[in-house]
C-alpha cells in the first residue's frame, strides 16, 4: 500500500494495508462495477462513497477531491483511502499494471494529436482486426473511452482478457491536451503513452482545439512534444504536412505526407494513389474516403501499420473493407446529400467544408448546419467562428442551433458563446439562420435544400442527435 501511495504521489488515509482478505486483485475499476479486491479511481469521493467500498470489500480507493468527510470515515472504518494532487498518475499506473498483469506479451500502439485521432485508432484496429488479430482499442463512436482520465480503459483491458483470452496488439487513443475541472493535467499525452510502453505511435497533427486548458499552439507543442521520447525506441508515424510536427524529436520517424516525399520511411499520396517504397499501395478509387484530411488518417493508419511489420496484402484488405465510426463525414442521406461529420475546432472545420465544397455539383447550393459548442467558452468558439468565416463562398447557406432541445447542462450554449458566433458573422457581413433547437434547425434546411445540393452537418454534442431527428423529417 505505501509503495502504491508513493506511486501515485498520494498520503494514505485510514488502513496501511489492501482491505479485502486475498489483497488485491490486480483490476483498476469505478466503484458501481467493483468487486472484492478491486481498486476504485475517482477524481472525487465522499464519505457516503468510502461506506460503499467498504462495503463492497474493495483493496482501496484512489481519489483526488475526498469530500464530505471522506477522511473521516476512512479512518473510522479503517480503510484504505489514498488522497493524491494528481489523479492522472493513479490513472496511468493503472493503465500500466494492468498491461503488465493482463497484456503482457501486446505490442502496444498509442496515438494522439488535435485532429483525426478516433479515425486513425480505429482504422488501425480495423486493418488488425480483418487480418486475425485479437486486439483492442479505446476509440469509440461517442469518444467516451479515450481521455483516459478514469480507469475505463483498464477496465476494458482486464475484462476483454478474462472473456476473451489473451491480446495480440493494443490501439490505444490518446488526448493530446487534457484537463480536469479546469485545470491543465500537464504532459498528460507523454504520461499515458509512457504507461502504455508503445512499438508503434502517431501523431496526427497539432493545432489549437481545448481552449483554457492550452492558450497558444506552443501550449498544445508543449504538451505533445515529450511523446516522441515516451515513445523512445520505437517507430513514431509524424505527419510530414504540418509545420508543428515536424518540430518533434522523434528517435525512429516514419512519415506521412499528401504529396510524393523523397524518404525511404514515408508513404504518400500523390493525388492519384497511395505510394510505399515507389510501389502503388492503393488508388484513389480504392479508398473508403476521398477527402483530404481523411486520406492523411489513411496514411497515418498504413504507416502505423507498415511499422508493425503487418503483410501488406492485409493492410490493403484492411483500408478497402473499412466503414467509418459514427459522425466521421458519415452519409446520412442521398438526395439530397447530407454528410455529418465531427468537426469541433476550427482545422476540423475548415478541412471538412473545404472537402465537401469538392463534391458539390455546379450551380448547387452547401447547406452548412453548425451546432455551437456550449459550455467550452468564448474563446474556443471564437476560433471556430473564424474558421468559418474564413471557409464561406457564396455557394454555402450557412445555419446555427444551440441544441437547446437536445444538450443537457453541461453543453448548454451560453449567451456570449452564441453571441460570438453572431457578432463575428454580423461584422463579416455573413448571412445566417440560427435556431434555439436542433430540430428546427434540421427541419428548415432539410426543407430548404434541393434534391442536388449537399447538407453538411458539423459540431460536436450539439449535433450529435441530428441522425436521429432527420430520420423522422425525411
Amino acid at each position: 500500500m505505501h509503495d502504491l501511495a508513493d506511486k501515485v504521489e498520494g498520503k494514505l488515509v485510514g488502513n496501511d494495508d489492501f482491505f479485502s482478505i486475498d489483497g488485491f486483485t490486480g483490476k483498476f475499476t469505478f466503484l458501481n462495477h467493483a468487486h472484492t479486491g478491486d481498486i476504485v479511481v475517482r477524481h472525487w469521493i465522499n464519505g457516503a462513497g468510502v461506506e460503499m467500498a467498504f462495503n463492497k470489500n474493495i483493496a482501496c480507493l484512489i481519489t483526488q477531491t475526498p469530500k464530505d468527510g471522506a477522511e473521516e470515515v476512512a479512518e473510522r472504518l479503517n480503510f484504505p483511502l489514498i488522497v493524491t494532487d494528481k489523479i492522472e498518475l493513479a490513472n496511468a499506473y493503472a493503465l500500466s499494471h494492468t498491461i503488465r498483469k493482463y497484456s503482457p506479451n501486446s505490442t502496444n500502439v498509442v496515438i494522439t494529436g488535435t485532429n483525426g485521432k478516433s479515425t486513425t485508432s480505429h482504422l488501425i484496429y480495423h486493418i488488425l482486426d480483418n487480418a486475425g488479430y485479437h486486439v483492442l482499442t479505446n476509440t469509440d463512436s461517442e469518444s467516451e473511452f479515450n481521455t483516459l482520465i478514469d480507469p475505463m480503459v483498464s477496465k476494458l483491458i482486464s475484462d476483454e482478457v478474462i472473456e476473451n483470452g489473451e491480446l495480440d496488439y493494443l490501439v490505444i487513443e490518446v488526448s493530446e491536451v487534457q484537463g480536469w475541472l479546469d485545470k491543465l493535467m500537464k504532459n498528460h499525452a507523454a504520461l499515458m503513452s509512457e504507461a502504455i510502453k508503445p512499438k508503434v505511435g502517431v501523431i496526427t497533427n497539432i493545432a489549437m482545439d481545448h481552449i483554457g486548458l492550452v492558450n497558444s499552439i506552443d501550449d498544445v507543442f508543449d504538451e505533445i512534444k515529450a511523446v516522441p521520447k515516451a515513445i523512445g525506441e520505437g517507430t513514431t508515424v509524424l505527419n510530414h504536412d504540418d509545420e508543428m510536427v515536424m518540430k518533434l524529436d522523434a528517435q525512429n520517424p516514419f512519415y506521412t505526407s499528401m504529396q510524393p516525399l523523397d524518404e525511404d520511411n514515408a508513404v504518400y499520396f500523390d493525388g492519384e494513389s497511395i505510394i510505399y517504397n515507389d510501389d502503388e499501395v492503393l488508388s484513389i478509387d480504392e479508398l473508403p474516403f476521398k477527402g483530404g484530411h481523411f486520406i492523411q488518417n489513411i496514411l497515418s493508419a498504413i504507416g502505423a501499420c507498415i511499422s508493425l511489420d503487418i503483410d501488406m496484402d492485409k493492410i490493403i484488405d484492411g483500408v478497402k473493407t473499412y466503414k467509418a465510426l459514427n459522425r466521421r463525414f458519415a452519409k446520412l442521406n442521398d438526395e439530397p446529400l447530407i454528410y455529418d461529420d465531427f468537426a469541433h475546432n476550427p482545422d476540423g472545420i475548415k478541412a471538412t467544408i473545404s472537402e465537401t465544397l469538392k463534391l458539390l455539383p455546379e450551380n448547387q447550393k452547401l447547406h452548412v448546419a453548425c451546432a455551437i459548442r456550449g459550455s467550452r467558452g468564448v474563446e474556443i468558439n471564437q476560433l471556430n467562428v473564424d474558421a468559418l468565416v474564413e471557409s464561406m463562398s457564396d455557394r454555402i447557406e450557412l445555419y446555427l442551433s444551440s441544441s437547446n432541445d437536445v444538450v443537457n447542462e453541461l453543453n448548454y450554449v451560453e449567451e456570449e458563446e452564441r453571441e460570438v458566433f453572431f457578432n463575428t458573422l454580423n461584422r463579416n457581413n455573413i448571412d445566417y439562420t440560427h435556431f434555439d433547437n436542433l430540430k428546427d434547425c434540421l427541419n428548415e434546411v432539410y426543407n430548404n435544400a434541393d434534391n442536388k445540393d449537399i447538407i453538411l452537418l458539423i459540431g460536436a454534442q450539439g449535433m450529435d442527435p441530428a441522425e436521429s431527428i432527420l430520420k423522422e423529417i425525411i
